[in-house]
């Protein structure tokens, strides 16, 4: 029964999550903002409320380890799904019709979840009130790369992708987007809790580890709308939207670990989360590099019909995941 609840609850937060997704879409064309900055930062927060969501009420309900290992392991999906669409879209070569200035975007991603692992490994347990300080300066660097994004000559280089003026008067008005988008959210707040009861009881009738299942199971479904707007922003030729959405939803993945703190009254919720956690992490990160390596670098080089850093891409993900189900997480 556990896992028919967690598969219709999860079914219902990837629907709604890809509802909200379009509205933003709509949001973001309707208010003419560039496709890198909607990108990275309105389309990956509205992408990554599922995950958001899910760490405060796994918070609520005392698996810290859940809500990390969804974290690290959406980030390391993300990523996964540069490769992907990569691999899918071989004849569009995806990743080399993407700005260079994603590598901006990509650097601040390395240097939020390099914060985010430190904290944990440094458990400074220093709080002001009862958020802890590591997750107030975590949220300060988000800030901070937000408003390099928005400002550096890079971005602004960066036009908008055009919309059609015939496709634009066919989307709904801006009002009717912002009230869909406000009701999809709320949908997302009642379901999400339930998704997260039933993902408790998958690890204790499995055994598997909350920490595992937030890696691979959790995680892989709070991406799916990641994946989703990114295929659709893919198809209409949206590319830096496409790309700007990945990698922003890792930077917006490590604000949520501090913006979770708010949940927890325990103290600093960095420094109660067990190391362990951090090959997550690692994994993510190493990833998060090879991307934007790839991005910067520009390199006309394939194996068959993928470029050979989305490859090593896929098989960092591929090993990653072995690694982390011979290794194992702690609850």
């Amino acid at each position: 029964m556990v896992w028919v609840t967690f598969v219709l609850s999860a079914a219902v937060v990837v629907l709604a999550a890809i509802k909200l997704a379009d509205y933003g879409d709509v949001i973001s064309a309707r208010t003419g903002l560039g496709g890198m900055f909607i990108g990275t930062i309105f389309m990956a927060a509205a992408t990554s409320l599922p995950e958001l969501l899910t760490a405060a009420n796994a918070i609520r309900n005392g698996v810290i380890s859940l809500t990390v290992g969804d974290i690290f392991g959406s980030s390391m999906f993300n990523m996964f799904l540069i490769a992907l669409i990569d691999l899918a879209f071989h004849h569009m070569r995806v990743l080399r019709r993407v700005a260079i200035s994603h590598a901006m975007s990509a650097g601040l991603a390395v240097f939020m979840m390099t914060m985010a692992m430190f904290f944990i490994l440094a458990d400074l347990n220093i709080t002001l009130g009862w958020v802890g300080l590591d997750s107030l300066l975590l949220i300060a660097g988000y800030l901070f790369g937000m408003w390099l994004i928005r400002n550096s000559r890079f971005s602004l280089a960066v036009e908008a992708e055009a919309v059609d003026e015939a496709a634009l008067a066919q989307m709904i008005s801006l009002r009717r987007a912002v009230l869909g988008y406000l009701v999809c959210a709320g949908i997302l707040v009642g379901v999400t809790p339930i998704m997260v009861r039933s993902a408790i009881g998958i690890t204790e009738v499995t055994g598997l580890t909350s920490g595992l299942v937030g890696v691979i199971l959790v995680a892989i479904v709070t991406s799916l709308p990641e994946a989703v707007t990114t295929v659709a922003a893919v198809k209409i030729g949206a590319f830096d939207l496409a790309v700007g959405n990945l990698f922003g939803s890792n930077i917006f993945n490590m604000a949520i670990l501090a913006l979770i703190d708010v949940f927890y009254t325990g103290g600093s919720l960095l420094a109660q989360v067990n190391p362990t956690m951090v090959l997550a992490g690692m994994i993510g990160l190493v990833m998060t590099a090879l991307a934007g390596l790839g991005n910067l670098a520009g390199v006309e080089r394939r194996v068959g019909i993928i470029e050979i850093d989305a490859l090593a891409i896929i098989l960092a993900y591929g090993l990653g995941m072995w690694f982390l189900i011979q290794r194992g997480l702690v609850h």
